[in-house]
């Protein structure tokens, strides 16, 4: 139980934090380090689940499964997104090299803040199925 309420204090905290910056068009350091820290702890979530289930300690329905692993397949495939996020800011760019200062740290900007709203919209996923399984359970 305190694991799963440490998954949605910290989801929370970095999905509000995300949104807020975003919103803003401000970024922060801060912002990632919250970040690492909510994946990490819905990774010890599922890592203690999967721990349980193998010492046959709970039977755990299908839904109950889903609503477990979800929010990790949820920030993997956020990861991967972001990546995707970063190429689409890089893709009119001829040479990165070639360009002045100012225009690198604008783009180096824009890149930055595309990575922050697509790692926000997951966290802010992960925040509402990790609501969604405190309400159904028990």
């Amino acid at each position: 139980m305190y694991v799963g309420i440490a998954v949605l204090a910290a989801n929370a905290v970095a999905g509000i934090t995300g949104a807020v910056l975003w919103l803003r068009s401000r970024l922060s350091n801060s912002f990632w380090y919250v970040l690492r820290l909510a994946q990490a702890v819905v990774a010890i979530q599922v890592a203690i689940g999967f721990v349980l289930l193998a010492r046959g300690e709970t039977t755990p329905d299908g839904l109950h499964i889903a609503y477990g692993v979800a929010p990790l397949v949820i920030s993997l495939v956020s990861e991967g997104m972001r990546v995707g996020a970063a190429q689409r800011e890089l893709e009119d760019v001829e040479d990165i090299e070639t360009l002045g200062r100012p225009e690198q740290i604008a783009i180096a900007r824009r890149v930055a803040r595309s990575e922050m709203g697509v790692m926000t919209v997951g966290a802010l996923l992960i925040l509402t199925l990790a609501l969604r399984a405190f309400q159904t359970g028990g």
